[in-house]
């Protein structure tokens, strides 16, 4: 496995191809813009080295049985699953943010793992047999690997292939016998500057109509044809200040358009090509595990919000007791999404390919929450913190330390802790309230409505209706006729 050094180094040796403020980033281990989201992702090689996180970050491959890391691993069972939840809340309490190049990725190749094997049983295709070679090699070579699903999509009242111009949803326009050639982009797409490689899958259910858009393989990061841009954050000038204007080492998670400029996939690295009917298995075999482990990222940066109200509080010479109740409703929130996304995975089922996939109710009734019980857990965190770390009222680092007046600014910041103390908490907690910190809580992995929907397809409610009837010795059927217009 490789050190948190080898994996910057792996990074280095890689063809620049991102782009951020018009700026052609050439190393992405030292600019500005991108290497605080390395340093978040190689906390994850530097603590998997170390005994008291290896169990949760590691385990063995299915092909040789070698220690590997967890992000690179097949979710075999439901324990599996719920290492999965727990790594994603260690992560988020080690590095303060969210480390979705390597996260999305997993789900991807798990997602693939068990829509091959379907594929390959029904069409005699050869598909999970290199998702094997591939998965194989990326173990032995510990890489990290970003996802990407979601297309510009366009119109939204429009399928792929009824859209004006083609390329709004990544596509197929030409076939060789080695390969194929794509052309489309994928947008808003989580820690790519910190991958090697990218799994790529669809974003949505397609029809026959669509079926050059029915495509899934994996790419180096750097491949010829691909340009990446990042995306400006409303915290983005923050990534070029210094001192604890940026409160940690880690960083935001960075977000990029992914451009296919008529890019080459060899075969070897085709996991679906056209096979449509597959689409809507591999997105819900994605959202399972993804919606189940994010319970877990949620609860990961709530358990730091709680530690730096309570810093907050005892700066400010208060006692955390008089913030009881609000710190105990953060708590739950935080174990809410917790707990969920390892009830989801308990609850799962086997897939006959081998892949354990949590349960789908469990899952998106746990991303209903992940949209909603976060921000409640940041505007607590706001409120105890007070003015101070809400309402952009702090100086700026390079002004508190200014050799004319920044001793004075530091004297008016005192209270019970010294003025640099309290000035670096209220910049932490404003920078996970309303800053780079923010993860993806709302739409990071689908939106709300859409697990609603999911909620809703997965729910008995006729069965609920018979377990009542059955209650009270009802044996009519009573019937709403639907009304007309």
């Amino acid at each position: 496995m490789k050190t948190a050094e080898e994996y910057k180094e792996s990074l280095r040796r890689m063809r620049p191809n991102i782009y951020k403020f018009g700026e052609l980033i050439k190393d992405v281990t030292t600019h500005p813009a991108t290497r605080r989201t390395i340093e978040g992702h190689a906390k994850i090689f530097e603590a998997s080295q170390q005994k008291e996180y290896e169990a949760i970050l590691t385990t063995k491959s299915i092909f040789t049985g070698k220690k590997i890391s967890r992000y690179l691993s097949v979710i075999k069972t439901a324990d599996d699953m719920i290492m999965n939840v727990k790594m994603k809340r260690l992560m988020f309490q080690l590095t303060g943010t969210c480390t979705g190049g390597r996260c999305v990725g997993f789900n991807a190749l798990n997602a693939m793992w068990s829509t091959t094997y379907d594929i390959d049983r029904e069409s005699r295709t050869n598909y999970h047999e290199r998702l094997r070679n591939w998965l194989k090699k990326a173990q032995e070579e510990d890489i990290t690997v970003a996802g990407a699903l979601t297309d510009p999509k366009g119109d939204r009242t429009k399928t792929p292939s009824q859209q004006e111009d083609p390329d709004l949803y990544l596509h197929v326009v030409e076939e060789r016998e080695d390969g194929i050639i794509v052309r489309g982009a994928k947008v808003m797409i989580a820690g790519v500057a910190a991958a090697n490689e990218i799994f790529i899958m669809p974003g949505s259910r397609y029809k026959e109509e669509d079926r050059d858009y029915a495509i899934s393989f994996v790419i180096p990061r750097d491949i010829n044809g691909l340009t990446i841009i990042e995306t400006r954050h409303p915290s983005d000038l923050r990534e070029y200040e210094d001192g604890f204007d940026i409160p940690v080492e880690y960083g935001g998670i960075t977000q990029a358009y992914l451009l296919f400029n008529d890019v080459f996939i060899p075969k070897e690295r085709i996991f679906m090509y056209r096979e449509y009917k597959y689409t809507s298995e591999a997105v819900l075999n994605f959202v399972a595990p993804y919606r189940s482990a994010i319970g877990g990222c949620v609860a990961g940066q709530g358990d730091v919000m709680i530690g730096a109200s309570i810093l907050m509080t005892r700066a400010n010479g208060l006692n955390e007791k008089i913030f009881r109740e609000k710190i105990i409703r953060m708590i739950i929130n935080n174990e809410t999404t917790f707990g969920m996304g390892v009830a989801a995975a308990a609850l799962g089922r086997m897939h006959p390919s081998g892949v354990w996939i949590p349960n789908m109710l469990l899952s998106n009734v746990n991303k209903v929450h992940v949209g909603t019980l976060p921000y409640d857990t940041k505007r607590i965190t706001q409120d105890i913190a007070g003015g101070i770390g809400e309402t952009g009222c702090l100086p700026s680092y390079k002004d508190l330390m200014n050799p004319e007046y920044g001793e004075l600014l530091l004297k008016y910041l005192k209270a019970n802790s010294s003025g640099e103390t309290r000035a670096k908490i209220a910049r932490f907690i404003e920078w996970l309230t309303i800053g780079a910190g923010v993860p993806g809580c709302m739409h990071g992995g689908g939106s709300p409505d859409g697990a609603k929907l999911l909620v809703s397809a997965n729910t008995d409610l006729e069965g609920y209706i018979e377990l009542a009837k059955k209650l009270i010795d009802i044996k009519e059927d009573i019937v709403v006729e639907k009304k007309k217009g």
